[in-house]
């Protein structure tokens, strides 16, 4: 790393551990979980469906702001490839283990507008997720790209590449192998396996399906283009779409979704680790909004080296004709 990159890269996450260790701190001292409140009649009706807003108002501003005031083409080609690799990530969660990561007691907060997906549970297809979750996954990595887009190339744009495509054209390949990422990937997967099954909690034993996705998800983009796009990514707008994101995910999860079971989670496939104040919320829901975020960047930077250096894709990703 350049020693901007590595200095903006480290008060990232002291940033994260100025505000975990007294979030965690205090959130310990809650003996009491709060409880859920019962989806009876009338009591959100259609909550879900409205909350939506909370991506797609500031996801439509921002992408008004993209195509009326930015002319840099491979901008805007960058963001819609960089979409259609990852929305699918998304609906994969969903379609395939959105029944058996996830339950969704509260009916009317939805439109009760179901589409299939596969229970591990029961192991079969259910038509059983709700419309919502697809638009939600959608909206959200659109988000949080034209967020960090927005930081980026606006409202953080003194500390990116100065000269993005000179930079992007000495990149002999964008693919490199980064054995941390896949080191620190497995020993997390490792120790989630561990603490689930033999540390004493209440949910003790199973598979922590859910955080071993989350991981996968976020170290298999690390593995192949970390050693490449650590230099590129704007960490300072990369540090500003996570707490946004963060702040719109809490008020969301903590606040609404979880108490009024808009959706909840099938604890057997969680780590185990709750916060009580949050109506036991799975630390899971907290780490998404990091992998997302981190996950959505690197792909995004990827195919932006790759489309400012102006050669093919073989080329650019594999340094080979």
């Amino acid at each position: 790393m350049n020693s901007t990159s590595i200095k903006d890269f480290k008060i990232f996450f002291i940033m994260i551990a100025v505000l975990t260790l007294p979030a965690t701190l205090t959130l310990l001292t809650i003996e009491k979980a709060q409880n859920v409140v019962d989806p009876v009649t009338g009591i959100s009706p259609l909550g879900y469906t409205w909350s939506l807003l909370l991506f797609i108002v500031p996801a439509l501003t921002i992408i008004t702001w993209l195509f009326i005031n930015h002319d840099e083409k491979f901008i805007r080609k960058s963001f819609w490839l960089a979409l259609t690799v990852l929305i699918p990530l998304g609906f994969i969660l969903d379609i395939f283990f959105g029944l058996s990561f996830f339950t969704f007691a509260n009916h009317e907060a939805t439109l009760q507008i179901y589409l299939p997906g596969f229970d591990f549970n029961q192991m079969t297809w259910r038509a059983a997720l709700p419309i919502e979750e697809f638009v939600f996954y959608l909206t959200g990595f659109v988000t949080v790209l034209l967020i960090y887009i927005w930081c980026d190339e606006y409202w953080l744009a003194a500390y990116n590449v100065p000269d993005y495509s000179a930079e992007s054209k000495e990149i002999e390949k964008i693919m490199i192998f980064h054995p941390k990422s896949l080191a620190i990937g497995l020993v997390l997967i490792l120790c989630s396996i561990i603490y689930k099954n033999f540390f004493i909690h209440p949910y003790q034993g199973g598979f922590p399906g859910y955080f071993i996705f989350l991981v996968i998800a976020s170290f298999i983009p690390s593995v192949a283009f970390f050693k490449t796009t650590y230099r590129f990514i704007n960490w300072r707008a990369f540090s500003s779409t996570f707490f946004f994101i963060l702040l719109i995910s809490l008020l969301w999860e903590a606040t609404l979704a979880s108490p009024y079971q808009w959706w909840g989670y099938n604890h057997d496939q969680m780590l185990g680790i709750t916060i009580g104040a949050w109506a036991s919320l799975p630390i899971e829901a907290v780490l998404v909004w990091m992998a997302v975020t981190f996950t959505t960047v690197i792909v995004y930077e990827a195919i932006k080296i790759w489309l400012s250096s102006g050669k093919g894709i073989k080329k650019a990703f594999l340094g080979t004709d």
